[in-house]
Order: structure tokens, then sequence, then C-alpha cells
């Protein structure tokens, strides 16, 4: 829903990456509404294995979340050139993930699409979290509260799988049902 680029801060002498939303999403208030939700849910944490977001603004319709740039690999390129990875090596980066999202669940937000293309490596080794963007902000209102279920569907809990798959079989019923 985005391109990222680098580009170079001159007020404060560092590269950032800079993340635009596309044009064709510029008129879809929901899309608009998730760029937003992005900027504020990563915004609001602060852990070495979480990507930091510096500025979040738009200029009329371009819309844009200014973070850290990270040099590395996504975790998704580093499966796919080196295949199978050392246990070792996989323990840490795991520990890294799983310390980010535990910072993340303690200031009530849920990334909810966790996956290989969005863990970045760094070049010594440091995993970040990136693409919040359809993080979840969760409230004592939204945790009983059925929502739409969003995320990468190869990534999907099993949990999550199977409440889509009831509620597909329980709107078919009630289509049965109203039709008869």
């Amino acid at each position: 829903m985005a391109t990222v680029y680098r580009a170079k801060d001159n007020v404060l002498n560092r590269y950032v990456a800079v993340k635009i939303l596309r044009d064709e999403f510029t008129t879809d208030s929901e899309f608009i509404k998730r760029f937003n939700s992005e900027a504020q849910s990563a915004a609001s944490l602060t852990h070495p294995n979480i990507v930091s977001i510096y500025d979040v603004g738009n200029e009329g319709n371009l819309y844009y979340i200014v973070m850290e740039l990270i040099q590395g690999k996504t975790l998704k390129e580093i499966i796919v050139e080196d295949g199978k990875l050392s246990w070792k090596w996989s323990v840490n980066i795991a520990i890294q993930i799983a310390s980010a999202l535990e910072t993340a669940h303690k200031n009530n937000v849920i990334h909810r699409d966790i996956k290989p293309h969005n863990i970045i490596i760094t070049e010594d080794g440091l995993s970040k979290v990136t693409d919040f963007g359809i993080a979840k902000a969760v409230s004592n209102s939204t945790i009983t509260a059925f929502g739409t279920t969003i995320g990468s569907v190869h990534y999907f809990s099993p949990e999550h799988a199977r409440r889509r798959i009831y509620r597909r079989k329980i709107r078919s019923l009630l289509i049965r049902r109203c039709n008869v």
C-alpha cells in the first residue's frame, strides 16, 4: 500500500526511510486511516528491535511516514538466499522479535502481520520489526468485539483462520435459512 524511499534529513544530517502512500490509495479513506494508524501505533513504541518513527504527515494528497533507515535485509531475503538457517542464529532472532512484540503488547498494540517480510536484520545481526500498517490498538472494548480478520493469509494463526471459516459457515447457514 506504500512505497519506501531512502532520503536525507538535511536538518539532522542523517539518512531516513520515507514511506509514501501510493497514489491509488490516497482517495480511499480506509487506507489513509490504516496508514495513519501505522504511524501512531509504531510511534508510540520505543524498543531496539522496533523501527523508530520520526515524523508523519501529509502535503495535500501525499501521505508520508519518516522512519529509521535500516541497513540490512528482510528475514525473507535471508531465508531465500541462505536456505536452512542455524538453530542458534534462529533462536537469537526469535528472541529479539518476541522482545519487540512483548513491548508492543504491553503498550496495547498488536502487530497482526508478523512474517519474514516485516522483519529486517541489520548488518550486525539485530532484528527490527517493521510495518505496523495493520496493527490494532487494543482496549477492553476491542478485545471482545467481533472485527475483521486482517493479515497475510499464509501467516494467520490457526485461531484466526478457524474463526474466519466459522464465520463463513454461519453466514452461509443464515443465507440458506433466509432463502427457505
